[in-house]
């Protein structure tokens, strides 16, 4: 029995070797299970473990050498085996490759079956559209909202430098106040601030020589994030001018004060006696410094208000301001509603603090029109009131006056109205305040007496004359105006002390009724002055 070496040494019988050759001449498939079978054939042939070592060395002796007489035809066993394995295994991957090659060429023939199925089913549909449809269609598309394109910035649109634009397209106007730090604030409303305020850089002012009271207008700049103003981006006027103009003005303190030497008139309509008694009796004058004394319910509010309309309707050009503090609100909206003028106002419900505020930036404004050699009237009501304020806004100096006023009170309301004055060189400003009398207050007589000898021009209101009502209730005896000469021709002049001589012995009452009479006879005061004689003066 010829026997082959194992693959663990141990020599296999030819039958088995016979089995061996069966399962390798089979298709590659079975070839696979070659691997899981043999182990069993190699579990049966093999020897007991009992055999012992020396029978197991002779048997291997004896197979090794038996196996060169069988080596040559097992080796070509092996090589048909090897070579049979390669032909089927390259037979079943040409089978494969011939299969894939189908698939792939049917998918391709469906692929483009139903390509050519939808163009013709879309080909099919376009052609079923009538023209009708199509118009429909059409309309549909125009009817839709066209996408706004954005909106491109024009090259003018950008400042120097690249920088996109950053000026608003609104104007910013408005008074400004500069504070202590140098920057300053456009006020708007009543000239105090507010949440439409806009801020001017210390460097603008510094450039323009710019004043607390200069009414600016120019381009604002976008506030950016975070900030609460407008920022003022440049100056196109101050005051109404260049701003070259407001750089090279004088200042309000070196300007040189003169007698009023224009005159004011008053004179509108026939009718309109109070005017026309003030024309003939206390002149006003460019620059005069008048205060109107009157007691309560005497009618000077009514006054003013006539004189207010009277300087708008005669002098367009000048810059008319009511300033009215610690007044009623009525009659702030009444004044507002009479008048073509600004009004700056300060009601009783407000602090002496808001008082006094308003009044300073007035001034300043005021004084800023004359350093441009224009004409300003401001009509103050009233004095009095604003002294008052003053009083309870100052530290105490340690003195006290009369009725408890403290002295270092009047010195504020003294600068306010010691500013009106006549300028040598063009420009005036002219200031009309009214100062209260009998209110039972012993602190209002001394603030009247204090501000007795710093104006001149008087005009004294009798409140008997308005409870006769006999109106206006000028007193003529106590009003007048300093330096009369230069205001009056001389006819008028020497008609005027001709009454006022004729009249001296006569009653307040008496005196006014009979003048306010001889006016309502005539058309104007040139025609009152040519009517007066000796006959007259005699009576």
């Amino acid at each position: 029995m010829v026997l082959r070496k194992s693959k663990r040494g141990r020599p296999k019988s030819v039958k088995v070797q016979q089995e061996d050759a069966k399962v390798e001449s089979v298709p590659a498939i079975a070839v696979e299970d070659k691997a899981e079978a043999e182990p069993k054939i190699e579990s049966k042939s093999e020897p007991e473990e009992s055999k012992s070592k020396a029978e197991v060395k002779e048997t291997e002796s004896k197979a090794e050498s038996k196996t060169d007489e069988i080596n040559p035809n097992n080796q070509e066993t092996v090589k048909q085996v090897d070579s049979s394995k390669a032909d089927t295994y390259e037979a079943l991957k040409q089978q494969k490759e011939e299969s894939n090659a189908l698939d792939s060429n049917a998918a391709k023939q469906d692929q483009a079956a139903s390509s050519a199925e939808n163009a013709v089913s879309v080909k099919t549909e376009a052609e079923a559209v009538s023209e009708s449809d199509s118009e429909k269609v059409a309309k549909a598309e125009r009817k839709q909202p066209e996408q706004k394109q954005p909106e491109q910035k024009k090259e003018g649109d950008k400042l120097p430098n690249g920088l996109e634009k950053i000026e608003s397209d609104d104007p910013v106007e408005g008074v400004l106040e500069v504070l202590p730090d140098g920057y300053g604030f456009l006020r708007s409303d009543n000239y105090l601030s507010g949440p439409k305020d806009v801020y001017v850089s210390p460097s603008q002012i510094r450039r323009f020589n710019l004043k607390t009271g200069d009414k600016i207008k120019g381009k604002g700049r976008i506030p950016k994030e975070g900030e609460k103003f407008q920022a003022l981006l440049y100056v196109q006027t101050v005051n109404g001018d260049p701003p070259e103009v407001a750089a090279k003005r004088v200042p309000f303190e070196h300007l040189t004060p003169i007698y009023p030497d224009q005159r004011i008139n008053l004179e509108t309509t026939p009718r309109e006696l109070s005017t026309r008694l003030i024309d003939l009796i206390a002149p006003i004058g460019k620059g005069q410094r008048g205060m109107i004394v009157s007691p309560p319910k005497a009618g000077k509010t009514i006054l003013l208000k006539k004189i207010a309309n009277a300087i708008t309707t005669n002098y367009p050009e000048m810059e008319l301001i009511v300033l009215l503090i610690d007044e009623r609100p009525e009659e702030v909206t009444d004044m507002q509603r009479s008048i073509n003028g600004e009004v700056i106002y300060s009601t009783f419900d407000e602090v002496p603090e808001h008082h006094i505020k308003v009044a300073e930036m007035v001034l300043e404004r005021a004084q800023r029109l004359v350093e441009q050699k224009k004409d300003v009237v401001i009509l103050l009501d009233s004095i009095t009131r604003l002294a008052r304020a003053y009083n309870l806004t100052i530290p105490p100096t340690g003195r006290t006056l009369s009725g408890g006023l403290d002295p270092g009170a009047l010195h504020k309301p003294k600068r306010f109205f010691g500013a009106a004055r006549n300028i040598e060189n063009g420009g005036s400003l002219t200031i009309m305040a009214t100062a209260l009398i009998e209110t039972g207050s012993r602190m209002d007589d001394v603030i009247f007496e204090e501000f007795k000898g710093t104006g001149n021009m008087e005009l004294h209101l009798d409140r008997r004359l308005s409870e006769k009502r006999i109106f206006p209730a000028i007193d003529v005896n106590r009003s007048g105006t300093r330096r009369e000469e230069l205001l009056l021709d001389q006819k008028e002049l020497e008609g005027i002390w001709a009454i006022r001589k004729a009249m001296s012995n006569m009653g307040t009452a008496e005196v006014t009724e009979m003048i306010i009479n001889r006016l309502m006879q005539t058309k104007n005061n040139v025609e009152f002055v040519n009517s007066i004689n000796v006959a007259f003066v005699e009576k």
